[in-house]
């Protein structure tokens, strides 16, 4: 697919980390990009920022995501490229004893559920708006349009507290495959990134020890990734008209430890 001021793309979280590195590489090549995110604030400065425009967007609610498809195409015409990146997590035990007292609490089914929701059925729901959209189009150069994913390392390699976590990045893994099988007889790729650790703001918040240890446990090269490499992948994924229902790591060649 052409990256050029003729495409229109949409990506979810992206007023932050590998969301705003894609957002920023689109518009470099002339796209018209709108940002899904939650936060109001950063959102908007992200838009300023890029030349974007910004989506209110809760990826739990139908409402609302059906309300920003609808403000992105009506400013920039049905997407052909649809890149989600909205998601997050907590880090829980599945049972954990108190080591004073001894109490043995379990894992609330109700925070392992909305990790499922936020990641699995957010991601899902973004995708077959966008993909209902892209059927509606004639295709360019054989294709309708791609949606590109984004999973975790922790879907294969999930570490202790990472239970709900692991499931839901597990599970966008998992419907990869299915979901460009179903969307292959309208010419519309589906692919999943596997990104390691990266040097999201979120991460940038931990203690430098911390990251100069992250950094020493990836195979090669010895540190974090940045969300260009990240956004350098998407891209191609969405140029290369004969990438489909694939998953691909971005991650240095690390295999994450227990803890």
């Amino acid at each position: 697919m052409r990256i050029d001021s003729s495409l229109s793309a949409i990506v979810t979280g992206g007023a932050s980390g590998l969301g705003l590195a894609t957002v920023k590489a689109l518009r470099e090549a002339g796209v018209k990009v709108a940002i899904f995110d939650l936060n109001p604030e950063s959102g908007e400065a992200a838009a300023a920022e890029t030349g974007a425009i910004f989506c209110e967007c809760d990826v739990l609610s139908d409402e609302s995501v059906d309300a920003a498809f609808a403000k992105a195409r009506e400013a920039n015409g049905q997407e052909r490229a649809l890149v989600t990146c909205a998601g997050g997590g907590n880090a829980i035990p599945t049972v954990k004893r108190d080591k004073e007292t001894g109490e043995i609490k379990f894992f609330p089914a109700d925070k392992f559920e909305w990790v499922l929701k936020l990641n699995t059925v957010g991601t899902f729901r973004c995708v077959t708006r966008s993909a209902a959209g892209m059927m509606t189009l004639d295709p360019i150069d054989g294709e309708r349009g791609v949606v590109v994913n984004t999973a975790s390392a922790a879907a294969t390699d999930g570490q202790m507290g990472q239970a709900a976590y692991s499931a839901a990045k597990a599970g966008i893994v998992g419907m990869t495959l299915p979901i460009a099988r179903d969307l292959s007889r309208e010419a519309i790729r589906v692919l999943t990134i596997q990104p390691g650790i990266f040097a999201t703001p979120p991460m940038q918040r931990a203690p430098q020890q911390m990251l100069d240890a992250l950094g020493a446990s990836v195979l090669f090269p010895k540190r974090l990734g940045a969300p260009e490499e990240y956004a350098s992948l998407a891209l191609e994924m969405i140029r290369n008209g004969y990438m489909n229902g694939e998953t691909v790591r971005l991650d240095g060649g690390i295999r994450m430890q227990p803890r």
